[in-house]
């Protein structure tokens, strides 16, 4: 099998108006650039931003396209500021990493032996995904409503979420990016 193209564009660096002391900035690719990824939901890369090498996962944009935290670390690494243009090539993962538990739904698996058995059998996406569905509730009681109904799925054999919009454009205000701040 032969190794995909990498995914090379420029997009601007931006604050994120929330929080307002975010050390983290953000950028938004061109539509052009995020279609020739493998998918329109969470895709994890390798890359390069103005030559320093990172792994992150960009999210969806809700619109068909993505976006991309960029750390503290790198955009300083790179020497480069919100309002600045970048350069940056991507390529996709062949192994997604593991994502981070959040603690609610951590407590939640460690009571439930049957569902922490079938948490562990579903890859690494499958488990991004039950994280995201349960992450892009709005009301606290959403939240915890998600985490019993996953933790119920995990127990009886599901291995998806079933009927969760990955993309964001068909169940808008839950995926999006940031909205940038009024520099």
């Amino acid at each position: 099998m032969s190794e995909p193209e990498p995914v090379r564009f420029t997009a601007t660096l931006l604050r994120p108006a929330q929080p307002k002391n975010a050390a983290w900035r953000f950028l938004r690719m061109p539509p052009a650039a995020s279609k020739r990824l493998p998918s329109r939901g969470m895709v994890s890369v390798s890359g390069m931003l103005e030559g320093h090498a990172f792994k992150a996962t960009l999210e969806p944009d809700g619109e068909g396209s993505h976006w991309l935290k960029v750390p503290r670390a790198l955009h300083e690494a790179a020497g480069v500021e919100a309002g600045k243009s970048v350069a940056l090539e991507l390529v996709p993962v062949d192994k997604d990493p593991e994502p981070k538990l959040p603690p609610d739904l951590k407590k939640a698996l460690a009571a439930s032996p049957a569902a922490t058995v079938q948490w562990k059998a579903i890859t690494p996406a499958a488990r991004r995904d039950f994280i995201q569905w349960i992450a892009t509730a709005k009301k606290v009681e959403t939240r915890e409503r998600r985490i019993r109904t996953g933790c119920d799925m995990l127990e009886v054999g599901k291995k998806r979420i079933c009927c969760f919009d990955r993309s964001g454009m068909y169940s808008r205000g839950n995926i999006g990016a940031p909205e940038p701040a009024a520099d």
